[in-house]
């Protein structure tokens, strides 16, 4: 029986390979996501009280989707370059990552970030 393949990258792609391939996009996806409501939630849980506790709650996650936005998505007015490119998605899930941690949940910050951190791996091993 013959398989169809072909080259994407330096990897070569079988059939079930696109939907690994979209899986991990997909996963990419709900960790941005995933980012902002960690963003908020850990923000909020600060120990700030009033105002200041809603400000920095609504405007994490808003600060981290205007960076990721101008700089990282894939139609980012400016797409910045690759080293610097990682560092910035390092930013964004290392501190989603810290927030929570701060807000009394180490185990789930340190889970993301792993997680966030093995989807980076493979979406440069991959090419996507």
């Amino acid at each position: 029986m013959h398989t169809e393949t072909r080259e994407v990258g330096s990897q070569r792609e079988i059939p079930f390979m696109k939907g690994i391939l979209a899986l991990n996009l997909l996963l990419r996806f709900g960790l941005e996501l995933a980012a902002l409501g960690l963003l908020a939630y850990g923000s909020y849980r600060l120990g700030l009280a009033g105002p200041a506790r809603w400000a920095l709650a609504i405007g994490a996650p808003l600060a981290a989707a205007a960076l990721w936005g101008a700089f990282i998505a894939p139609r980012a007015s400016w797409l910045a370059p690759e080293p610097l490119r990682f560092l910035l998605e390092l930013v964004v899930f290392g501190g989603a990552a810290y927030a929570v941690s701060a807000a009394g949940h180490p185990h789930l910050g340190l889970a993301f970030l792993a997680l966030a951190l093995l989807n980076r791996l493979l979406i440069t091993i991959w090419h996507q």
